[in-house]
C-alpha cells in the first residue's frame, strides 16, 4: 500500500497589527469670562457714569458734517458702512450745491454720484438720496418728518438714520445704536443684547432722563476713542472703575 504523503498547508503570515494612533486632541479653549454672573449696575453707578461723562464734555456733537435737517438725513444714510471723515470729505463740496430737495433733485443722480463717488456703495446711495429728496417734496412739503415711522419710509433711511435725525434734528430722547454704542453696551454690561434693537431698548431703559439728550453722542465717542474694538483704552477710560467687562485691563 502506497504511503499517503500530505502537502504541507502553508501558514498564514501573521502580521503584528498596528497600534491604533493616539487622537490628538485640542487642549480645551478657556471658557471665555461671561458678563451674565457680573453683578448689575445700580441706577446710583448709572447716573455716575453718565455724570462724568457730562462733566468731560458737556455738550457733545455729532461728527457727521450738516447745514440742515435735510443734510444731515443725507449725512446719515450716506453714512451707512462708511466713516463719518469719509463722508464729511464728500458732502463739504456737495451741501454747497444742494442742501434743500430741490437742490438735490436739479443736481441729478448722475452729478450726485460724482460727489460722493469715495463713499462705499455709491451708487446705491446717490439713488436713495434722489429717491427720498423726491418723496420730501411729494408728501412732506420739502421738509424732513418729526416722526420715526415717516423718516423710516424714506428710501435708505433705517431706524437708525431715524434715531439720529430725530435727536440731532430735533432734540427727541432718542437712542441711534451704532457699531460703537452696541460694543459699548454689552462690553461694559450696561445694555447686554443680541441686536441693536435689544441694546437701545436696554439704554433706553437704564439711562436717567436728564442725559438722554447727549447719551447717544457720550457712548459713541466713548466707544470710537476710548473703548476700541481690539484693543480697549482701559488705562484712560473715565469709567474703569465701573465697568463689568471680565478682560478689563485695569
Amino acid at each position: 500500500m502506497a504511503k499517503i504523503t500530505r502537502k504541507p498547508v502553508p501558514r498564514k503570515a501573521i502580521v503584528p497589527k498596528k497600534k491604533a494612533k493616539p487622537v490628538a486632541t485640542k487642549p480645551k479653549a478657556p471658557a471665555k469670562k461671561s458678563l451674565k454672573a457680573a453683578k448689575p449696575w445700580t441706577p446710583a453707578e448709572i447716573h455716575e457714569v453718565f455724570s462724568r461723562f457730562r462733566k468731560a464734555n458737556p455738550e457733545p456733537k455729532g461728527e457727521l458734517e450738516h447745514i440742515n435737517p435735510f443734510t444731515l438725513l443725507v449725512a446719515v444714510v450716506l453714512s451707512a458702512q462708511a466713516t463719518d471723515a469719509g463722508v464729511n470729505k464728500a458732502t463739504r463740496a456737495l451741501f454747497e450745491v444742494a442742501d434743500t430737495p430741490q437742490k438735490m433733485l436739479d443736481l441729478g443722480e448722475e452729478r450726485l454720484r460724482d460727489y460722493i463717488k469715495t463713499i462705499g456703495l455709491y451708487r446705491t446711495k446717490a439713488r436713495n438720496v434722489i429717491a427720498l429728496s423726491k418723496k420730501l417734496l411729494s408728501e412732506f412739503g420739502g421738509e424732513v418728518p418729526r416722526t420715526r415711522a415717516e423718516i423710516e419710509s424714506l428710501p435708505g433711511a433705517g431706524r437708525k438714520t431715524a434715531n439720529v435725525v430725530l435727536n440731532m434734528a430735533f432734540g427727541e430722547h432718542t437712542m441711534a445704536v451704532d457699531t460703537h454704542v452696541f460694543r459699548v453696551g454689552n462690553r461694559t454690561g450696561l445694555a447686554p443684547g443680541k441686536t441693536p434693537l435689544e441694546v437701545e431698548l436696554g439704554l433706553e431703559k437704564v439711562i436717567p432722563a436728564e442725559f438722554m439728550l447727549h447719551a447717544h453722542h457720550w457712548l459713541i465717542l466713548h466707544g470710537r476713542y476710548t473703548c476700541l474694538a481690539r484693543k480697549p483704552r482701559c488705562e484712560v477710560c473715565l469709567i474703569n472703575d465701573l465697568c463689568r467687562w471680565p478682560e478689563k485691563t485695569v
